[in-house]
Formats: C-alpha cells, structure tokens, sequence
C-alpha cells in the first residue's frame, strides 16, 4: 500500500503542478483536439500518431482536423508545449497516456480491435511504475479490463499498485459550434478507485465537468447507450418518414407539432441514412457484446436496418420522381449536393451520400456531386472531383437531390436554376416556389407556385 499511496500520490503531484508529461495516441477527431486542451493547460504534450504526412504537417503548424485552428497548432509547437512524432519510443517519456484509436467495424459488423491491441502493446513496451493510461476510444463493455491488464501485468506491472488504468469515452461531435473538447463533460471510470481519482484529475485539469463512474465497464457502456440512444430514435423517425409518405401525410410538419409539447418528446428528425464514426458504429459494439452472452439485442438491430436502408428509398425516390418526367435512371444527369456525414463539416466517415452515389452509379445515373467542405474523394480506388455550384450545373441537371444540407449552400439558388429537387433534409422548406418541383422523403403540403 505505501508503494501504491507514493506512485499515485507523485503522479497527482505532478497533474496538479503541470509538471506531468502527457502523451496521446492517435491525433485525428478525437486525439488532437484533446492533445491541443492539454498542451493549453500547460502541459507539456507527445503526440503519438502512425501517419509521418499527419505529423510533418502538425509540426509545420497546420491542422487537419476542422475544428482545431492551424494558428492554435502553431503556436504550442512553437512554445515548445506540443509535438508530434512517429517514434512510439518517445511514449516513455510520458506520465499519461490517451489512446484515441480507431474501433472500426469488420465486413461482419464484428468490432476490429487491432488498432486497440495495437496501441496497447506499443503502451505495455512503453510502460512504466507511476503510469496512467486512459483509453478513449469507443469500444464494447469489457475492452479496458480484458486488453490492458493482463498486457500490463506480463510486464510485471500491477494495476492499480504500480501503474493506473481507465476508460474516458470521447464525445467529440465534429463542426458543433457550442460544445468541444474542453466544455463537454467527460466520464471516467478507472479500474481501482486509484485509477479513477487519478484520470479524473488529469481530465479535471482540462476539461470544464470531470463524471466519474465506479468501473471501466460503466464508463464504456455509458458511451454505447448515448449513440444507441440516437440510433434508434434515428431509425424511429426514419420509419416515421416512410410511414407519413405512404399515408399522404408531411413528416416534417408532423415533427414539428409534436415537438411543441413541453415534456416527454425529443426531436429527431429524418434524413438520407446516418454517418460518422459513433451512430452508425457504437450500437453494433453492444450488439455484438451482448451476442457472445447468446442475447439478442432487438431494438438495436431493427433501428439499423431502418437506418441502413435510407440510401437505398431516397434512391427510391429519385427514381419515382425521374420517373414522373417520362425519365429513367439510366443516363439520367444527377447532382447529388453535399457528401459530409453532416451539415458544415468536412467528415465522409460513414456518410450515406455515399451509398446514394453508389446506387445511382448502378442504375446507371451520370452522377456529379458539390460539397463546399469536400472537393474530393477516393472510392474504390478512384477519385471523384466535385463541382462548382452554377446555374448550368442545376438547369443541366435531370434530377439535383440534397443529402447533406450545408448551410454554405444557397438553396434559393438551387430553387430557382433545378427543374427537379429531391429534398431528404427538408432545406427548402419556407423558400420561394419558383420552377423546381421538390419531392421529400414524405408527402407534403401543397404550396402556391409563385412565378
């Protein structure tokens, strides 16, 4: 116990004069922003990533992640405060580690843990007495627990006497001009209340609202239940489109009025399918968890199918409207207008507008996209440009659809130059009818023509 009380008790020493070294593996969305809060609150921080161009950038001052400022970048590295490096062996120069990996999911929808195990061996080669290690990245219950103690303990390490383990989910939600790294609440559980005191401290030490939870495992399902939590209201909603289209009715009205109730309804609205990194990944940990313990996890598995087939009825729709002006699909000029995940960010992570471009290649669509955030991107392989936005690319067009609602994108423009507009995010509500016909994921209300 003396071991244990001088290790944590020096370790706390050090977060609370600033004097620890803070290491963080995997500067992407989720490691550089909190490299970055570190460095800011003074401590001195390695950065650790695989990628030689993401570090030659970062150490020249240049970011590549949309909501860290280059000018933020360049002046830690400039004071001296934050660096990046490929040299895993810089890691024992740390008193903290932040792993911050992608958990992607396999072909089968099963949890690929190799960049986990990946970062914890290159931890376990790197570790040392008085060690804190937090992971962050979003995993299924039982990931921190099963991976890292028995790496930790073939090293002769003890968890929770000579070196600290938790588990902090991120909680980073890319373009959100309210809530960031620093004034988003953060969980911590640890594996002893050691490791738990010591994590909170060290995050406390950053971030505005430290919650600390009694174990790893609470910590870690903590982060599944929040996304499944949208997943499902997602697929909900979603089902509630298709639901208002066959009835004649208009979805985003009906959301509308109910969200004028004061209590006992969030609202959720529908779209093109759902994207990034946690929505359309995170339940799918649970799930599968929960499938080794021969339990099936219903809710969950119905809102992803719901979900994951939203590309495929605006496709759907696309057709019906094309259909409508005696076209087909086949040869059919389609602009597909934003390809973000999401509204006023630069992440394709899982976006849908892939899978909508995808299909429409397949049937046969010439298909050209505008994104103001994304001027390319590489699919299997190959690269596809976008386009400017002009008059000629809209009147050019047989059908323009909108999946992802840019608030870059003048939409009374696209109004006034499309002949036809598949809506799935319901941009051109209150805008002017000028020539377009828009069609939305649901019926709607019929609108006067204004000439």
């Amino acid at each position: 116990m003396a071991a244990e009380f001088s290790l944590k008790q020096a370790l706390l020493t050090k977060i609370t004069d600033r004097s620890a070294r803070v290491g963080v593996i995997g500067l992407g969305y989720v490691g550089l922003p909190l490299a970055v809060e570190f460095a800011k609150a003074g401590f001195r921080v390695i950065g650790f990533d695989v990628s030689a161009g993401v570090c030659e950038r970062l150490m020249r001052g240049e970011s590549h992640i949309q909501d860290v400022p280059a000018s933020e970048v360049a002046a830690l590295v400039r004071e001296g405060m934050f660096e990046a490096t490929t040299d895993a062996s810089r890691l024992r120069e740390a008193d903290a580690l932040s792993i911050a990996v992608p958990t992607p999911l396999g072909k089968t929808r099963d949890p690929d843990m190799s960049f986990v195990i990946a970062a914890a061996e290159t931890v376990t080669h790197n570790a040392h007495a008085g060690l804190l290690v937090v992971l962050e990245s979003t995993t299924y219950p039982g990931t921190t627990r099963e991976i890292f103690l028995p790496l930790l303990e073939q090293q002769g390490l003890t968890v929770g006497d000579d070196v600290f383990v938790a588990f902090s989910p991120e909680r980073v939600d890319p373009g959100n001009p309210v809530y960031q790294t620093k004034n988003t609440p953060k969980v911590v559980g640890g594996i002893t209340p050691a490791c738990t005191e010591l994590a909170t401290a060290l995050y406390a030490s950053c971030i505005d609202q430290v919650v600390p939870v009694s174990s790893p495992e609470a910590a870690e399902l903590t982060k599944l239940l929040e996304n499944t939590f949208r997943s499902v209201n997602i697929g909900l909603v979603n089902e509630m489109a298709i639901v208002c289209d066959k009835l004649g009715v208009d979805v985003w009205e009906v959301i509308d009025a109910a969200a004028t109730k004061p209590f006992g309804f969030m609202k959720f609205t529908p779209g093109p399918g759902i994207g990034g990194h946690c929505i359309p990944l995170d339940p799918h940990y649970l799930a599968w968890k929960m499938r080794t313990l021969n339990y099936k996890t219903r809710f969950i598995d119905l809102a992803s199918e719901i979900n994951s087939q939203m590309p495929a009825y605006v496709v759907e729709k696309v057709a019906q409207a094309l259909n409508q002006d005696r076209k087909p699909v086949n040869g059919s000029r389609v602009v597909v207008l934003g390809v973000a995940y999401k509204r006023d960010i630069d992440d394709l992570r899982e976006s849908p507008a892939l899978d909508v471009i995808r299909l429409l290649d397949e049937h046969g669509a010439d298909v050209a996209f505008h994104d103001p955030h994304i001027a390319s991107f590489r699919e299997d392989g190959h690269v596809r440009h976008g386009v400017p936005m002009s008059t000629a690319l809209l009147e050019g067009a047989d059908a323009v659809v909108i999946v992802t609602d840019h608030r870059a994108v003048d939409y009374q423009f696209v109004m006034d130059h499309a002949g036809l507009i598949v809506d799935t995010r319901n941009a051109t509500s209150g805008l002017v009818k000028t020539k377009a016909r828009v069609v939305s994921l649901s019926a709607e209300k019929p609108a006067a023509v204004v000439v």
